[in-house]
């Protein structure tokens, strides 16, 4: 079955949602891939399979050519497939939610645990731990929007002409962006100087902005020290919050 995981891989299906797209466990996902020959599979499970891949046996699977195309109606598919099978472990905790929302999240969250699961290197733990930082950013910074939608219009998955959020500044970033990539690329055109003094202000950039933030908190502590000292108290809590935060107000507007 090597030829088979290695076009799951190209694909981008995990054991995860093929388990669940063929009613199975994912370990008893696994003892089927682990038989060489399709037909020792139950009728049920390899028939749902070559149909998934549109294929009449395991052995198309020498001359299958994965396009952007393919991966994309298998995709449909195996989505169709899905709502037949509701995760229930995973839904359970996400009541209070719609069902194409749930559907989301479950699919989010099998993706997360199949591939931690399955990591050896460290290298999904760590951009999962990015993917984190990027999550909890995304309400702030809508450039981050802009970069899923770059990233899957690219990768086939949405219409390039597409626009879910804020049409002309994502139209001006993605034109930015492909610029950048298409020059990442092809860096023989980008001399090693010009590369290393532009990251060189990316970092200085940065820099600033924790500076400024370091500033600014400093500030507030600072506020918060004589609005305290003023109103006689030495903590705040909940029944003097307000209080304080008012005094913090009044002692800015001081500097008006």
């Amino acid at each position: 079955m090597k030829e088979l995981n290695n076009v799951l891989t190209e694909l981008g299906i995990s054991k995860v949602r093929l388990a669940k797209y063929l009613g199975v466990s994912r370990q008893m996902l696994y003892n089927y891939l682990a038989i060489e020959d399709l037909n020792k599979w139950p009728k049920e499970k390899a028939v749902k399979l070559l149909s998934l891949l549109h294929i009449e046996s395991i052995s198309d699977l020498k001359s299958l050519k994965i396009s952007g195309e393919y991966i994309i109606e298998v995709e449909n598919r195996l989505n169709e497939g899905l709502k037949e099978y509701p995760n229930k472990e995973v839904l359970a905790d996400l009541k209070g939610f719609n069902k194409k929302e749930q559907e989301v999240l479950a699919n989010i969250i099998n993706i997360l645990k199949e591939n931690l699961a399955n990591d050896k290197t460290k290298d999904t733990y760590n951009s999962y731990v990015y993917l984190q930082y990027f999550l909890q950013s995304m309400e702030t910074n809508e450039e981050l929007k802009f970069i899923l939608a770059y990233m899957d219009k690219s990768l086939g998955f949405v219409d390039p002409m597409e626009f879910l959020f804020n049409e002309n500044k994502q139209f001006i970033f993605e034109s930015i962006l492909f610029s950048a990539i298409t020059l990442y690329n092809n860096p023989r055109g980008t001399s090693k100087t010009k590369l290393i003094e532009s990251h060189k202000r990316f970092v200085q950039s940065i820099e600033q902005k924790k500076e400024e933030k370091l500033s600014r908190t400093q500030e507030l502590n600072r506020l918060q020290i004589q609005a305290l000292k003023e109103l006689g108290y030495t903590e705040i809590n909940d029944d003097n919050a307000k209080e304080v935060f008012e005094k913090i107000a009044e002692i800015q507007s001081r500097k008006v």
